[in-house]
């Protein structure tokens, strides 16, 4: 017995079955980008999702064959803030609702953001704070946020959003400067391994506005020392230390106003070694596997499977 989890991210076409016994099969796919693009327009993103979403699901069953799905759930909107939204999730929305209504089980829904807190939790075997406050970073190409969880009502993840970045994000940073070098979109796994070949030590002094940050500059400094003939390796050290210095005064003044909470990072920028080692070196606190800290659906099948085999 499973649940079937969907999410249709920006960039990223994922089915996960999570089962009774607390295991789970994830397959994904990453939406093509052009070379030198840094993302692909909402309409490309649908059809794209459109065309992998059968193959993927065929995969997978291919892996649990005569596996009966009891209740399926997707991703529906970016987060749980009002006015949240991105058409590539009505691809996985409208499926798993077809999906709920031909075969008579229940449908649940959740934020795409919420989803990458439970694979978080999930992965570094955290699941205990499902039943506690706790502050959960997500850190991707389209949010820098903090933001403060709880069990609400019905909501087993209550999500009050705490602080974030004015303007540009952590990812659009990494991709915006790895295209630049002419890496390929994702580029954060290629950033990565330019910086761990630079010996270069970086102290960087970090402002936050009322708690928030700022990243506009951050990628202005960058260019300017692409344009003075810095190497790509120091320059993408430079870019990742700086964004580990952000999320670190972050969790510094977080840490301050709301007490000694259990504090976890999510999203696919969070994968990065080189921040991850600043910020436990910094704090104690707990992060999501490389595997499931980029965009998947296993945190979306886990919640499901919270709400579906009660």
């Amino acid at each position: 017995m499973a649940v079937l989890g969907i999410d249709t991210s920006n960039y990223t076409t994922s089915v996960a079955l999570f089962s009774d016994d607390g295991s789970y099969i994830s397959k994904r796919r990453l939406l093509p980008v052009k070379p030198g693009e840094r993302g692909l327009r909402q309409s490309d993103a649908v059809f794209h999702h459109t065309k992998a979403y059968g193959e993927l699901l065929g995969e997978l069953f291919l892996e649990a064959p005569g596996e009966k799905i009891t209740a399926v759930g997707a991703s529906l909107t970016p987060t749980t803030e009002k006015g949240s939204y991105m058409p590539c999730f009505l691809v996985g929305e409208s499926f798993a609702k077809g999906l709920s209504f031909a075969n008579n089980i229940p449908f649940y829904g959740f934020s795409h953001q919420q989803g990458h807190i439970a694979a978080a939790l999930l992965s570094a075997n955290k699941t205990e704070l499902l039943d506690e406050r706790f502050i959960a970073f997500h850190v991707s190409g389209g949010t820098t946020d903090a933001v403060l969880c709880e069990k609400k009502g019905d909501s087993l993840i209550s999500v009050t959003p705490l602080s974030s970045s004015n303007d540009l994000k952590a990812g659009q940073a990494v991709d915006r400067i790895g295209v630049k070098m002419g890496l390929s979109f994702p580029c954060g796994k290629e950033l990565e391994k330019l910086a761990l070949n630079s010996a270069r030590e970086y102290k960087n002094k970090i402002k936050l506005y009322d708690g928030f940050c700022s990243l506009s500059g951050l990628e202005n400094k960058c260019e300017k020392m692409l344009s003075a003939g810095e190497t790509h390796e120091d320059t993408a050290k430079f870019l990742l230390s700086y964004i580990a210095d952000t999320l670190s005064k972050m969790t510094e003044e977080l840490l301050k106003k709301y007490g000694d909470l259990p504090v976890i990072f999510a999203g696919g920028v969070m994968s990065n070694s080189i921040i991850r080692a600043v910020l436990q070196s910094r704090f104690n606190v707990f992060f999501a596997s490389p595997e499931l800290s980029s965009d998947n659906a296993v945190g979306t099948a886990f919640l499901t499977s919270l709400e579906g085999f009660k």
